[in-house]
């Protein structure tokens, strides 16, 4: 019983835990899969539209300041004069620029490719010269202007967006392009506020892979995409597309990302973000989820346990405990006796057993009815129990028969003992129903000789016990000898049986 007691626990764990993990990582998939699709299809997406307006927006007014600089008749009219006097053109582009805060303003000549900007005339363009080749570019433009970014040599190369406009004269021909250059700090103070506030890496990437502006510290302007594990196997993908969602790996984590192109600067805008990081929170969740679980089945195990260990004693009672007396029963006997036995042994002491039988009990279950029998029955082990010393053992045997172990006794003092007994009982009244019943009983008693086995003592006080009913009730006898029979000594009775 105890071995599926702990079967049966197991089982309840395996069951009880299988359920919970399940359900604890069905749950935590769910929500993972649930924000990495909001992740890829909103999130990402939505700051990359945020970042994109922004810079829209504030591209805007320079593209409205340069319009007006390309339109503006003083700048045609210098131009058209012959270019005279070039500390004037100078003092214009530097009034434009602080006037409206622009980081740098130009106009470049088609007719004598110079370079004029604030402090007077910078340098003179040509097709042979790479750092010049926006002009030419500008020069056959179908479109009024281009936005690019480009380092910006009248100020130590700083890394400029230029709004590139063409100029043309009244008759509509190219005479130059003018604009100004706008610092890329306001785009780099953008993806920086969008980094802290929604944790995600934003970084802008030339066509040719490499990095120009970034709010993290894994891609850092001037790195290539190409030397990034996971984001150079995408590359190909990425600059072969305007827009998209991807992911990749590096390291221990996962990266989720949208990509657009902006044409107006030709960079390619990267919004990134950890997928671990994201899933922190379900992830702290699932921890305090488990352990919840793991509580919850170490509770439910251990009630489980002790009820089932209650039920468990409580089954073992009724099986070994006589339902209507409270004493043990016969199954109990088997099972103690042994153990008395054997320990007597050890000590080489004796064992002495006592059967007892209630006189006429026939007659009382008759006469008053089987209640008044089951309360006679109930005194008289009361009766017998109050006699006898705690180390002693008592059961019923059956029927109206109980059977007294006494450990450590010789035959004078078993034959005491049973004496006692019968006294007790025959002093005793059982009330029921306002109605007075006594009761007598018989008993045999033997006690082990050496090497003589249990059974055989038990068959000695039973053979004892017949021959004090047979006697004529009310009476102790006690078998002395080894054999079934022999040697039987009677007490004296003093009270007639019951009739």
């Amino acid at each position: 019983m105890l071995e599926n007691r702990y079967r049966l626990i197991l089982l309840l764990t395996i069951v009880l835990a299988a359920g919970f993990l399940g359900t604890s990582f069905v749950s935590y998939q769910a929500s993972k899969m649930s924000i990495r699709d909001a992740i890829i299809d909103t999130e990402l997406p939505l700051t990359a539209d945020n970042i994109y307006s922004e810079i829209q927006k504030d591209l805007i007014r320079p593209v409205f300041i340069s319009s007006m600089m390309a339109s503006n008749t003083f700048l045609r009219d210098w131009v058209l004069e012959g270019e005279k006097d070039a500390e004037r053109i100078s003092h214009y582009l530097e009034d434009v620029r602080q006037k409206y805060g622009a980081f740098a303003s130009f106009f470049v000549s088609e007719s004598t490719k110079r370079y004029y900007y604030g402090k007077g005339e910078l340098k003179k363009i040509s097709p042979d010269e790479p750092r010049d080749i926006w002009y030419y570019r500008v020069r056959d433009l179908q479109q009024p202007y281009e936005i690019n970014v480009d380092r910006d040599l009248a100020h130590a190369d700083a890394l400029t967006i230029f709004v590139n406009y063409r100029v043309l004269d009244y008759n509509n021909r190219y005479i130059g392009a003018t604009g100004v250059g706008l610092t890329v700090d306001s785009v780099q103070g953008l993806i920086n506020s969008y980094q802290q506030r929604y944790q995600r890496d934003i970084y802008f990437v030339s066509t040719d892979g490499n990095i120009m502006l970034s709010s993290g510290k894994r891609q850092s302007p001037g790195m290539n995409l190409r030397d990034i594990d996971g984001l150079n196997k995408l590359l190909p993908r990425v600059l072969s597309q305007e827009k998209g969602n991807y992911e990749y790996a590096h390291g221990d984590s996962n990266y989720l990302i949208n990509v657009r192109y902006l044409p107006e600067l030709k960079w390619y805008l990267f919004v990134e973000k950890s997928e671990s990081v994201a899933t922190a929170d379900i992830r702290n969740t699932l921890y305090l989820n488990l352990l919840i679980c793991f509580l919850v089945t170490a509770i439910v195990i251990l009630l489980t346990h002790q009820v089932l260990k209650r039920y468990q004693k409580q089954l073992e009672t009724m099986a070994t405990t006589d339902t209507l007396t409270g004493l043990p029963n016969r199954r109990a006997f088997s099972v103690i006796i042994d153990l008395l036995f054997n320990e007597n042994v050890r000590n080489k002491t004796t064992t002495g057993i006592i059967l007892l039988d209630i006189d006429h009990f026939k007659q009382v279950n008759d006469k008053y009815g089987h209640l008044a029998g089951d309360k006679v029955l109930m005194e008289v082990a009361s009766t017998v129990r109050s006699c006898m010393r705690a180390m002693d053992f008592i059961c019923r045997w059956g029927g109206e028969e109980l059977l007294i172990v006494i450990k450590s006794c010789n035959e004078r003092s078993i034959m005491q003992l049973a004496e006692k007994i019968r006294l007790s009982i025959e002093a005793e009244a059982t009330y029921y129903n306002e109605e007075k019943i006594n009761v007598t009983a018989s008993l045999g008693a033997a006690v082990t000789h050496e090497g003589e086995k249990i059974e055989h003592v038990i068959e000695r006080a039973d053979y004892a016990m017949y021959q004090a009913k047979s006697s004529g009730r009310n009476r102790s006898v006690l078998s002395s000898s080894g054999k079934r029979g022999d040697s039987l000594i009677s007490s004296d009775s003093h009270t007639p049986p019951y009739n």
